[in-house]
């Protein structure tokens, strides 16, 4: 018998022609194999049993980087053809096959490596089809030698006769080099730099004889150097020494947010963290991401990696520089962006010099261009699941599955802090690489860049675009100029439940908890602690935290003690207690307080992450940040994980609820008034905020019957808080649905506003079947699928 069979997914650039020719042959069957623009295409002749042992292998002995989305078989007439071929690829009218992610070296590629009798030993750059660079090197599609930053560079003989050779690992692995014919190392020294004393000149040097050997010597002796990696330039320094990442700090005016640290293994890592089996799985993986795992006591990495923080950043070498140069130093290293705070990776090497050069005292480079700058990811683990918390490069471009086809081709702009965006079209939503905060020019030219690189390489022309309401957001100014396409405004903690429920491939309705700092409402002001009642076409607000009025608007942001002030106001009045907030800023209390009492420059807001600020600054934790979110984070860092007390907060009103953000501030004045240490106090304020929570729910199922209930925001990116409301909630017998393969911060918007804008247009247009039946609340009906 003859089968005609179809393999969509991440099936090319991944060695998937070459296996399906090893399967075909073992199996003794006749036919052919080739790529598309939609994947892979097979024929296969041969006995009945055989062809079966094809269908199943195909799927589950694929090549470690292969995705298999779907395989379609029919039966075909018998040709007769003799032996197995791999064919030609086919020019197709819409691309439609996926690309891979960056992937680390593997086990194959590491042993070659180490062989000093193999032509690679000691190569930087050695990868196969199993590993190594994908997305970041792609210029277009096909996925090709020559439509990627290796087209520049001649095969030689050997690597050429490998990568035309069905039967060899490289073949058709479009990276594929060697000494002789590929990328060069080098070390350049920067001018201004801190490498006196190592022959440093005016000027960059590129004529160091053993660049490896250099650049590990500079991080042995406490300098801080910028690393070429897959997505850009990081910048590194010995972690173990007592003042070089005090150094790095100042240089990169990063006052406090924690550095990530390389160590060589998982052995490594587990001797300076907690590691249990999934995070020993992340670590691991062909990924590579960050993951942040619970430190231990009396590690050797120095205070100023990661001040005041219970937990290290620590991720595994994923490029073959990054194990040859950890071997040479013998020490974990700090490995962070190479950038100044609030700009994005520097990834060219002719900016290294200018945004990097009064940071690193040397440049660790090579000559193959990265085409698409992309941050590393940070994962960690919850309940052994594991969760994204930035998700770039090791995951991106690979495509989020989606349990319906959203009709026509869609680019959601995301939100502004956090930035990612999407392409949507058929039944995947290809979301962005961390892109940053677009808040300033450089970063709003990554994002533009971005886009207009994942639609050439997904081939999507938006149709349909969707963005956040907040008028002021970047992201939304660059959708409204555009033209031609139908515009959809969805509302940020929508989007941030229609993100989770798609995460966990479900329709809703669902409770939709959205907790976070800032999102504009559609009553005009400042949303960010929400109960709604949401699906993935529409929402109603049912609950919020109590509106207080954020003094000087934006500054309040900058400085929690604001939030603070405004809090103590509705608590106490005239009458504020003897406090170190009020003590601390008592030359702008007044003119504050009046500030919120008046409302002027004092826009009223529920956000959940402002009445975290203004707890932590009422325990003295943090009065004002130098990174988003800083108080909050500390404010968990301090609360004692054994304390089971919890704080009452009244539950006011009936539509909308209202919750006493108030009465929670006030329990934790009585407390520490009373003695309580901070610890505890921090404790209980977490205990009372997940027992509210849940509180809530439970009337809203009552009136709603939904006993579904969807966790999301940047709020939720607390484990002492998400821990506590899952508990509390399933106490309840709720369902909770949480976060995993995207993030819960505002990463994961972008693929919120594609649903939501995929759901509401088919909605209108009347393209769809309802499957739930429609809840009303209040005469208000939801519109479901």
């Amino acid at each position: 018998m003859r089968m005609a069979v179809r393999i969509d997914g991440v099936v090319q650039g991944v060695g998937f022609r070459p296996f399906v020719y090893g399967l075909a042959t073992r199996l003794r069957l006749s036919g052919h194999v080739g790529n598309d623009a939609s994947g892979v295409f097979a024929e296969v002749e041969g006995d009945a049993a055989a062809t079966k042992e094809f269908l199943r292998a195909v799927t589950a002995e694929a090549p470690p980087l292969a995705v298999v989305e779907d395989v379609r078989s029919r039966e075909i007439p018998p040709t007769g053809e003799a032996g197995f071929t791999i064919v030609a690829s086919l020019a197709g009218d819409e691309a439609s096959t996926l690309i891979s992610a960056d992937s680390a070296t593997c086990d194959d590629c590491l042993r070659e490596m180490a062989d000093p009798a193999d032509r690679r030993y000691r190569y930087p750059f050695i990868n196969c089809t199993n590993c190594g660079p994908r997305f970041t090197i792609v210029r277009g599609v096909p996925y090709d030698r020559p439509l990627t930053t290796m087209a520049d560079f001649v095969m030689c003989e050997a690597c050429s006769a490998e990568y035309h050779d069905p039967a060899d690992r490289r073949f058709h692995a479009q990276p594929v080099c060697c000494p002789a014919c590929g990328p060069r190392l080098r070390l350049d020294l920067l001018t201004g730099g801190d490498t006196a004393g190592h022959g440093a000149q005016p000027g960059p040097r590129a004529d160091i004889d053993d660049p490896l050997a250099a650049a590990a010597r500079l991080l042995r002796d406490g300098h801080v150097l910028a690393v070429k990696g897959l997505g850009g330039f990081h910048l590194a320094t010995d972690a173990t020494h007592p003042t070089a990442s005090a150094t790095l700090r100042a240089r990169k005016h990063r006052e406090d947010k924690p550095f990530a640290v390389m160590v060589p293994d998982l052995a490594a890592a587990r001797e300076l963290c907690e590691v249990n089996d999934v995070d020993a799985e992340l670590l691991t993986s062909r990924r590579r991401p960050i993951v942040l795992l619970p430190k231990r006591h009396g590690t050797p990495i120095a205070d100023a990696v990661a001040p005041g923080n219970r937990r290290l950043g620590v991720l595994l070498p994923y490029t073959p520089l990054h194990h040859l140069l950890l071997a040479g130093v013998g020490r974990p290293i700090v490995l962070t962006s190479g950038n100044i705070s609030d700009e994005p990776i520097v990834y060219r090497d002719e900016d290294v010099v200018d945004r990097l050069g009064a940071i690193a005292g040397a440049m660790l480079t090579h000559d193959r261009p990265i085409h698409i700058r992309t941050d590393d990811s940070v994962v960690r683990s919850f309940r052994r699941t594991a969760q994204v918390q930035r998700r770039s490069r090791g995951y991106v471009p690979e495509a989020v599955p989606l349990e319906f086809d959203v009709g026509r081709h869609i680019l959601a702009c995301g939100a502004e802090l956090k930035n990612t965006f999407c392409v949507a079209k058929g039944r995947h939503a290809f979301l962005s690489h961390h892109i940053g905060d677009l808040e300033n020019f450089e970063t709003l030219r990554s994002f533009t860049q971005g886009i207009e690189h994942f639609r050439a390489l997904f081939d999507v022309q938006p149709d349909v675009v969707a963005y956040d309401l907040h008028p002021e957001y970047l992201s939304t100014k660059y959708a409204l100029d555009l033209s031609d396409v139908e515009l959809v405004g969805v509302q940020h903690h929508h989007a941030h439940i229609a993100s989770c429920l798609a995460d966990n491939r479900e329709r809703g309705p669902v409770l939709g908890v959205a907790f976070d700092g800032t999102g504009y409402g559609t009553d005009g002001t400042i949303w960010g602690g929400e109960f709604l009642l949401a699906d993935l076409t529409s929402f109603r607000r049912l609950g919020l935290i109590d509106s207080v009025p954020m003094p000087g608007g934006a500054k309040a942001i900058k400085q929690p003690w604001r939030m603070a002030a405004a809090y103590l106001d509705r608590a106490y009045g005239d009458d504020v207690p003897d406090l170190g907030v009020v003590t601390r800023n008592a030359a702008d209390w007044r003119a504050v307080r009046s500030m919120a009492r008046s409302g002027v420059n004092a826009p009223s807001t529920s956000s959940a992450g402002r009445l975290f600020d203004a707890v932590a600054a009422v325990l003295g934790i943090r009065d004002a940040i130098n990174y988003e979110g800083q108080a909050a984070i500390e404010l968990e860092q301090v609360a004692s994980p054994s304390e089971r007390g919890a704080y009452e907060a009244a539950v006011m009103g009936d539509d909308p609820l209202r919750v006493s953000g108030v009465d929670l501030v006030r329990a934790c004045v009585a407390d520490l008034r009373a003695g309580v240490v901070p610890a505890v106090v921090a404790a209980r304020f977490h205990n009372g905020v997940a027992d509210v929570i849940a509180r809530v729910c439970d009337r809203l199922r009552t009136s709603t019957g939904i006993g579904t209930v969807a966790l999301s925001g940047g709020v939720f990116q607390n484990l002492l808080l998400l821990g506590a409301t899952v508990d509390a909630l399933e106490q309840r017998d709720f369902r909770v649905l949480i976060h995993s393969r995207v993030p819960t911060n505002d990463g994961g918007i972008s693929l919120g506003q594609a649903v939501i804008a995929a759901h509401q247009r088919r909605a209108a247009t009347g393209e769809t079947t309802p499957v739930v039946a429609a809840t009303s609340v209040s005469g208000s009906p939801l519109l479901l699928e």
